[in-house]
């Protein structure tokens, strides 16, 4: 399979599917995935973000040895809203090693921050930040401040999540 031209071809739950079965747990194929996914052709990027976080909630170990190049993409100005929502649902639900947490909060927080920035893409991001802050409990006042912050100026989803969050901030302390 040419996962780029299959890419291209339909853009589908089904064919999201497709990809991700046939990548499997091998290695190669999903080097292959991620090396489209951090080209410059966006709509190919676009539409690898899928995959790639579905593959990565299968098998977490494929994604480790990209991290690093992941996140720093997470960086690029301009980024569509389904990579960056991709990316963030993928590390929400991995175990993101040590140098790179730092990172990651820091995008977290920019991203809750940001009025113009998609809910889902907070929501994951208030997932991450939520995790950490077992590891990292200094990361609490900042985080309860941003979300109370926000949280009369967010959708449903945003806030459901968000006062599960505070509830456990609350508990940590």
């Amino acid at each position: 399979m040419n996962i780029r031209e299959v890419l291209l071809k339909e853009h589908s739950k089904a064919q999201c599917n497709r990809i991700v079965d046939y990548i499997g747990n091998n290695q190669r194929r999903f080097d292959d995935l991620v090396n489209i996914f951090l080209s410059d052709e966006y709509r190919v990027v676009q539409r690898a973000a899928w995959p790639l976080s579905n593959t990565t909630a299968i098998h977490p170990e494929l994604i480790q040895k990209h991290l690093p190049d992941i996140i720093a993409y997470l960086k690029t100005p301009g980024i569509h809203n389904a990579v960056k929502r991709n990316v963030v649902r993928l590390l929400e639900k991995i175990t993101i090693p040590e140098p790179l947490q730092g990172t990651v909060m820091d995008t977290c927080f920019q991203y809750i921050a940001d009025p113009k920035e998609a809910v889902a893409v907070k929501a994951f991001s208030l997932g991450i930040l939520g995790r950490m802050m077992k590891t990292y409990p200094e990361i609490i006042p900042e985080l309860k401040l941003l979300i109370e912050d926000h949280l009369p100026h967010e959708t449903a989803a945003f806030s459901s999540r968000a006062k599960k969050l505070l509830k456990l901030m609350e508990r940590k302390s």
